[in-house]
């Protein structure tokens, strides 16, 4: 049996490259504003995993169980947030940290939905709004360098409490977990589960003009994030219905969505070509050991399906005709250029087709002809077309 895991996949060829390439485009922008890598382990205690999450919460209910052969209950990770706890420890506030890697969700398969991804994240740790507007100019450099239009939406969890409140409407965070499954569910299912809440009337509220929310107390943190994006250079957009659904969330809470063609790689509910939302990260503001925290997650693969940059690799190969020791010489003198270089030692027709196979566009030919003029021929895959290369 070779086929991998319902929900787990292999990455080779083209898709690797151009998940590597986004990962350090990630990696490189995160540095740039100064926020320090730290690599957490895969495996944790399974009580230590769910102490971050309400019970209630679904991502909760998700969590990857296993047993070591000391019979203790542990888990695989389900997001970077709860170890922030155990990493937090003598560290200056405000700490700023970003990390990369696997994380696993033991949940039924979706379409772009694996059990395995890998999550890009970015945390303030001790921060305030000024530092919120920081993470999501870090998110849309990243955006920007991938090419991918987005909107980034904003909302706050303590002005969507003020409102419940103000409504009579009990079981807040049920309700907030319904309003978050309305770009996922058909707003009417919403509704009647809404309904049995006795909350359907939410619904009315969200729908008023911006202007209407101004009244309450916890706008003002929507509106200063308003403001310290501008400052940075881009606009964020309120969206009272925007609620994200885990439990830990106590301030703003954002989503960036990409406008992008539905096509066969992304679930719609109509098989029309229309231009619809895809999220493709989102986080909030939260707190951890009680200090005021704010962060955002990008998921590698979403990134994937949306970005326009092309990845196009420059590689060579060097074919040795009974040259072995000039081939591995000039391969060691491109390398040291900074080119992707490696080397065939076979027949030229073989090489060729080995080129094809992997993508590699240009071929030099090393033979004793070549040694003795000190020219080789760098053959172009793509056009046939050949040119010189002079040592």
């Amino acid at each position: 049996m070779t086929e991998t895991i319902k929900g787990f996949k292999d990455k080779t060829g083209k898709e690797a490259e151009k998940a590597s390439f986004i990962r350090e485009v990630i990696k490189q922008t995160f540095e740039r504003y100064n926020f320090q890598e730290v690599e957490t382990p895969i495996i944790e205690y399974e009580k230590f995993v769910k102490e971050s999450s309400d019970e209630g919460d679904e991502v909760i209910s998700d969590i990857f169980k296993l047993k070591d052969k000391g019979n203790r209950d542990l888990a695989l990770r389900y997001e970077f947030t709860f170890q922030l706890k155990r990493i937090l420890q003598n560290q200056k506030l405000p700490f700023k940290r970003f990390q990369i890697g696997p994380v696993f969700r033991d949940e039924p398969v979706k379409l772009n939905r694996f059990r395995q991804f890998t999550q890009c994240d970015i945390d303030t740790v001790g921060g305030n709004i000024k530092d919120e507007a920081e993470i999501l100019a870090a998110t849309k450099d990243i955006l920007n360098a991938l090419k991918i239009k987005s909107t980034i939406y904003v909302n706050n969890r303590k002005l969507l409490n003020e409102i419940l409140e103000e409504q009579g409407i009990k079981n807040k965070l049920e309700v907030i977990r319904e309003l978050d499954k309305l770009d996922k569910l058909p707003v009417l299912e919403v509704k009647e589960k809404l309904k049995k809440l006795n909350a359907e009337k939410i619904l009315t509220v969200l729908k008023k003009p911006k202007e209407y929310f101004k009244k309450y107390k916890s706008f003002s943190e929507i509106e200063e994030l308003i403001k310290y994006c501008k400052y940075y250079g881009f606009d964020i957009v309120f969206s009272p219905f925007l609620a994200r659904g885990l439990s830990y969330y106590v301030g703003n809470v954002y989503e960036v969505k990409s406008d992008i063609k539905a096509n066969g790689n992304i679930s719609i509910n109509s098989s029309e070509n229309r231009q619809i939302k895809e999220t493709i990260c989102g986080g909030g503001t939260y707190k951890i050991k009680d200090i005021v925290s704010s962060g955002i997650s990008l998921s590698l693969e979403r990134l994937m399906i949306v970005t326009k940059v092309l990845i196009n690799v420059d590689k060579i190969l060097i074919v040795s005709l009974n040259q072995d020791r000039k081939a591995i010489a000039l391969a060691k003198q491109l390398r040291k250029k900074g080119k992707n270089v490696s080397i065939y030692y076979g027949k030229p027709s073989k090489a060729l087709a080995y080129a094809n196979s992997y993508g590699i566009k240009k071929v030099i030919l090393i033979g004793a002809k070549e040694i003795k003029v000190k020219k080789f021929k760098i053959k172009d895959m793509d056009t046939g077309k050949e040119s010189a290369l002079k040592l």
